[in-house]
């Protein structure tokens, strides 16, 4: 089975689904992406596993919007339509059995295409939930629906993805299928196991960090609702314990200025780093802590999940109901500042109890690892061709 990846953008977490897509299709597996937004690094992992079947191409147009907009600065907020000249026509060179495409927009036109004009079967990877999607507006979601006349099947991330496709673009189920987005958690289980104790008290103490640590990873905008924790963490003002942001964005300087200017204690801002290293942080870590308020599918908590911490997830990330359990968590509402604190609190409460709810972590991700996610998409792909 020759199976064409149409995936405009990508990162690290995704190389090892098509890695592994790849060994299912007996090196068939082709990936068309847009060079000026993918990482270098990304960019010559995807050629070492596919050499020339990583398909890089350049010159996108874009109507509305600013071009290299990061998605999680905002969401649905007015129209962007990328339009990539020779997509379709490099897309029939590769020869595909079936098309993979991610999400309604982006370069999905091309994949619609030609299904409706060539008959190539196609499945959609989508992430959104009734939360997310809660601002696209009637022209959106007349799009999507029409759209989705053409799309054969479509994997979604989890439960509550589903529940938006069936309960607001009236989907029916058996155009659904579950899994799509993973991270690569066998890797960092692997490099966390390998972190040595001498190690990780070595890298503490590089970082100035004395006490239990709470970790957040991700980008620093408004989104992720960072201001939030912040603000919950002078609050609270836990003992012994340090809060640790990794990562990067506009509201760096803003949020650092407000630690100092508050005498906030023991709040530390890591800047952004290599991907490669990430495991060290997550090593470092006690308590994983994510107060999002909006993420179709956070893929830093199956990270955390991997490297066996608890987790502490908002209730606007759309991953909870499948990652996230009594056992290994704990569930709040951000913009609830009572509940919030009181969910750190009752955190800090069970200390005695991290590490066997990390271990719970474990196991559970252990079910979301790219090589399942990576059989799933497989088995749907034959689905469809013998159906066809």
């Amino acid at each position: 089975m020759k199976i064409t990846w149409v995936t405009r953008s990508f990162l690290d977490y995704r190389i090892t689904v098509y890695e592994a897509i790849n060994l299912l299709t007996n090196n068939k597996l082709t990936v068309i992406y847009f060079k000026d937004v993918v990482p270098e690094r990304c960019q010559n992992k995807l050629e070492t596993i596919l050499g020339k079947r990583a398909i890089g191409l350049t010159g996108e147009m874009r109507f509305g919007g600013e071009k290299n907009q990061p998605l999680s600065n905002l969401k649905n907020n007015g129209i962007r339509i990328p339009i990539q000249p020779g997509l379709i026509r490099t897309i029939k060179s590769t020869k595909p059995d079936i098309i993979l495409a991610d999400g309604f927009f982006q370069w999905t036109y091309a994949a619609l295409w030609l299904k409706i004009f060539n008959g190539i079967p196609n499945i959609m990877l989508y992430e959104g939930t009734e939360h997310t999607e809660r601002n696209a507006g009637k022209i959106r979601l007349f799009y999507r629906k029409l759209a989705s006349i053409f799309i054969d099947i479509i994997h979604c991330n989890g439960s509550l993805c589903i529940d938006f496709l069936k309960n607001v673009l009236k989907i029916k189920s058996k155009k659904l299928a579950l899994g799509n987005m993973t991270s690569d958690t066998e890797s960092l289980k692997g490099n966390c196991e390998a972190f040595s104790q001498e190690d990780r008290l070595a890298f503490k103490k590089e970082l100035n960090l004395q006490g239990d640590v709470f970790l957040f990873v991700g980008r620093l905008v408004p989104l992720k609702g960072i201001r939030y924790l912040i603000e919950v963490w002078e609050e609270t003002k836990p003992q012994n314990s340090n809060l640790l942001l990794v990562g990067d964005g506009p509201l760096k300087i803003e949020l650092s200025e407000y630690v100092i200017a508050n005498k906030i204690e023991n709040v530390y801002f890591s800047g952004a780093i290599n991907y490669d290293f990430i495991y060290k942080y997550f090593g470092i870590a006690d308590c994983f802590i994510i107060p999002t308020l909006q993420d179709n599918w956070s893929l830093v908590v199956p990270e955390a999940m991997s490297c066996g911490l608890p987790i502490l997830s908002s209730k606007y990330n759309g991953c909870w109901p499948e990652l996230v359990k009594p056992e290994n968590g704990w569930i709040f509402d951000p913009l609830d500042s009572k509940n919030f604190i009181e969910t750190l609190e009752v955190a800090i409460k069970n200390k005695d109890n991290w590490k066997q709810m990390g271990e719970s972590s474990a196991k559970i991700v252990a079910d979301f690892s790219p090589e399942k996610i990576a059989a799933q998409i497989f088995k749907t792909c034959e689905k469809v061709i013998t159906d066809k």
